[in-house]
């Protein structure tokens, strides 16, 4: 059983370090992008808790075979509780509402040809460099030969100054290059536009062609600029003069002749053979009637309203012609091509190439690559934009791409991701050393890659609401999901992006694509715009674990993952959990996010979630039912101390968060006895909080942290294991629910 046999400085431990780099450890998830998933080794070591004995350190690295046993997951997502239940031999049922989350897991799940699908995406990119392949060539301006390889377009923002119309350029600063990734320093010059390398960033120096003086700072700050020309402010942006205009006025490129004697990367001014190559794309687009390229405009959103500020008001004008172009041919020879499933592979990488291959992608100074549209979670619009490579750049005789956003890097990855699914493997630790693990016996997907068998697994996902699942009660041995939380990313607003590309391109032969968006007013998330508050997502979460509860045969665990910066966000798990005659038996961290992604870092917030374990009937620790607030900090405090032991170092924000899922547990404990799931969702609610409130809630606790646990914490290392703190209670002691 997890309550038991769940090992939490073991998953930790993989966990933490899975999500420093999934795509290493779980390659799968590379198919198509996906927000906030899951570590695929949290889920494994919950399975394998749960339905296989002795150490789970042992069955981790071994092959499992749990055939017969019915796993569901009522909010897929990126699908990883699925794929890793379908991976250890078990039928699987799946839900969600977002017909690209379905999507996604679909193409991650399904069996596919690894050799006619490379045949396919190679035609393909042969077809593109014959169509477009020039417009991604330059002029070297080492050797001058004409066919290096661009990188990177580097596009600034231009407005057109209210009072003399002379066009500013919205440079927030000069610098394009930091000597991080690169020898030196390159700045633009704001008088001549020609690049200088420097060594000193803070005092740059003359510009090396005009000798005006460098400047780190640009014109345009806080949302105003002055106009060079007759010094008037100007405000940006403003959505009356429609879709924002761009000047290209840097390329960072690839030599292959120089690249062997040259030190660091290659930068240039645009000259004139570049310039016109971006005008010949403007009047070849200009000319296509696109069939593909999606018409539709973007509605109200709490995200979408920021595009909107900007006058962005149809999902093309998110991108230039020449992205247009290639998005346009690529769609159209992806839909000639026969095979189904290779057909469906490479619409999915279309999707996917979407979020490097628009004019919201933004370039990183230090890193010097592309940041995709998705890297914070929204709809970030910055002044400097980043064009990536149409085709990518492949270099000869080997499988690595050179600079990042082109079709050669998606299909790279998913060449590995779907190889991935008939190899799959674990990574072992071996002091400094790390070991992948081949577990041969077990394969993802609805049939295997072998020759002469019949053999196939039970796969069963589906766009819709699990609330008016067909499932049989008492039918499943166990539900696993990483619900949505409360106020959290709006997914379906951000996915719409990719959403109306891949339903022009495969929407006519999937029902899931019948509809204008993926948004629904049955989406759990809170939602200003859409008037979604704490009450409907509490109602929406209650309604699936009901519709999950009847389906769990008798013991069966409903096991999900959470975490909330404010305990009011935890208050309908609560309620959907007592609804659902569940008890909550137990409360277990483990790392969930990582704390150096763009949308988390510097922010506070938790990266430990709270794996939460249901049954109607069961076993619970007697220790874990603290009496007071100083017995939660001890219980809080052993957490920590299994973190710790996993190589993790606890946050304040993760203490907190740890606190608020015993206290959650706790109270679905003293509330469970008359509960009654027919009152008002609100005085539901209202139940929770108050019960809360009168055991005094994280201020309590944390009162008792302040000497034993965060002080501590300030001076230990990273990779710090204290001596564990005495037990609270005896460990095989336990009450039966």
């Amino acid at each position: 059983m997890i309550e038991k046999d769940f090992d939490i400085p073991f998953i930790a431990d993989l966990a933490s370090r899975e999500k420093q780099i999934q795509q290493n450890y779980r390659p799968i998830i590379a198919v198509h992008k996906w927000f906030a998933r899951r570590p695929g080794t949290l889920f494994r070591g919950l399975l394998l808790s749960e339905f296989s004995g002795g150490s789970l350190r042992e069955r981790f690295y071994k092959a499992n075979n749990f055939s017969g046993r019915h796993i569901a997951d009522p909010f897929m997502g990126g699908g990883t509780p699925i794929i890793e239940a379908n991976r250890l031999g078990c039928d699987v049922t799946g839900y969600d509402i977002n017909p690209m989350a379905y999507w996604i897991v679909k193409q991650e799940i399904e069996h596919l040809d690894l050799n006619a699908y490379a045949e396919a995406a190679e035609s393909l990119r042969t077809e593109l460099q014959k169509e477009i392949g020039h417009f991604f060539q330059t002029r070297c301006a080492l050797c001058g030969m004409h066919d290096a390889h661009v990188k990177y377009f580097l596009w600034v923002k231009v407005k057109s100054c209210q009072k003399c119309g002379e066009d500013i350029d919205l440079f927030p600063g000069y610098l394009v290059s930091a000597d991080v990734r690169h020898p030196k320093n390159v700045f633009v010059c704001s008088k001549c536009g020609e690049l200088t390398e420097t060594g000193d960033r803070k005092n740059p120096g003359p510009c090396i062609h005009c000798s005006s003086e460098l400047a780190l700072g640009g014109p345009a700050k806080r949302s105003h600029c002055i106009c060079s020309q007759c010094g008037v402010e100007n405000r940006f942006p403003d959505a009356s003069l429609g879709a924002p205009r761009h000047r290209l006025f840097a390329i960072e490129y690839h030599c292959q002749n120089c690249k062997p004697s040259h030190l660091g990367r290659f930068f240039k001014k645009p000259d004139t053979s570049d310039i016109e190559k971006a005008g010949e794309a403007d009047k070849r687009w200009a000319g296509m009637r696109p069939r593909f390229a999606p018409g539709d405009k973007i509605p109200s959103g709490d995200e979408t309203n920021r595009l909107h500020r900007w006058g962005y008001r149809h999902y093309s004008e998110m991108f230039n012609s020449r992205q247009l172009l290639g998005l346009e041919i690529s769609a159209r020879i992806i839909a000639k091509m026969a095979d189904e499933r290779v057909r469906n592979a490479l619409a999915t990488n279309l999707s996917d190439l979407l979020r490097y291959q628009n004019m919201l992608c933004r370039y990183d100074t230090r890193v010097l690559k592309s940041l995709d549209i998705f890297s914070v979670h929204g709809f970030p619009v910055g002044l400097v934009q980043c064009e990536s490579n149409f085709l990518g750049i492949k270099e000869k005789k080997r499988s690595m791409c050179v600079g990042s956003g082109g079709w050669a890097n998606i299909i790279e990855k998913f060449k590995k991701a779907k190889s991935y699914c008939d190899h799959p493997f674990e990574v072992r630790h071996e002091g400094s050393k790390k070991k992948l693990i081949q577990i041969e016996g077990e394969w993802i997907g609805d049939h295997p890659d072998r020759a002469n068998t019949n053999h196939a697994r039970k796969v069963d996902i589906s766009c819709q609401d699990a609330t008016v699942s067909d499932l049989p009660n008492a039918s499943l041995d166990a539900v696993f999901t990483d619900p949505p939380y409360f106020g959290n990313v709006q997914y379906a607003e951000l996915m719409d992006f990719c959403y109306v590309w891949l339903r022009k391109l495969i929407g006519q032969s999937s029902n899931e694509f019948k509809s204008n968006s993926t948004r629904s007013p049955n989406e759990l998330t809170g939602n200003v715009d859409m008037g979604r508050d704490l009450a409907h997502f509490t109602a929406g979460l209650s309604s699936v674990f009901q519709r999950m509860s009847r389906a769990l045969k008798h013991g069966g665990p409903l096991a999900f993952t959470y975490h909330h910066n404010k305990i009011e966000a935890y208050y309908p798990v609560a309620v959907a959990i007592l609804d659902s005659g569940l008890t909550c038996s137990a409360s277990l961290p483990c790392p969930a996010e990582m704390g150096a992604s763009i949308h988390i870092n510097g922010t506070g917030s938790s990266i430990i979630d709270t794996v939460f374990v249901c049954r109607k009937t069961g076993v619970l620790r007697r220790k874990w039912l603290a009496q007071s607030s100083a017995d939660i900090a001890k219980i809080v405090e052993e957490d920590l101390d299994q973190l710790r032991a996993g190589n993790v170092r606890p946050t304040s924000g993760d203490i907190r968060c740890v606190s608020y899922g015993h206290l959650i547990r706790l109270a679905i404990w003293n509330l469970r006895l008359g509960w009654n799931n027919n009152e008002k969702t609100i005085s539901r609610i209202e139940k929770v909080a108050s019960w809360l409130r009168n055991f005094g809630g994280w201020p309590a606790v944390e009162k008792h942290l302040n000497s034993n646990t965060k002080e501590p914490l300030k001076d230990l290392p990273l990779f710090a294991v204290r001596e564990k703190s005495a037990d609270y209670g005896v460990d095989d002691d336990d009450i039966s629910f």
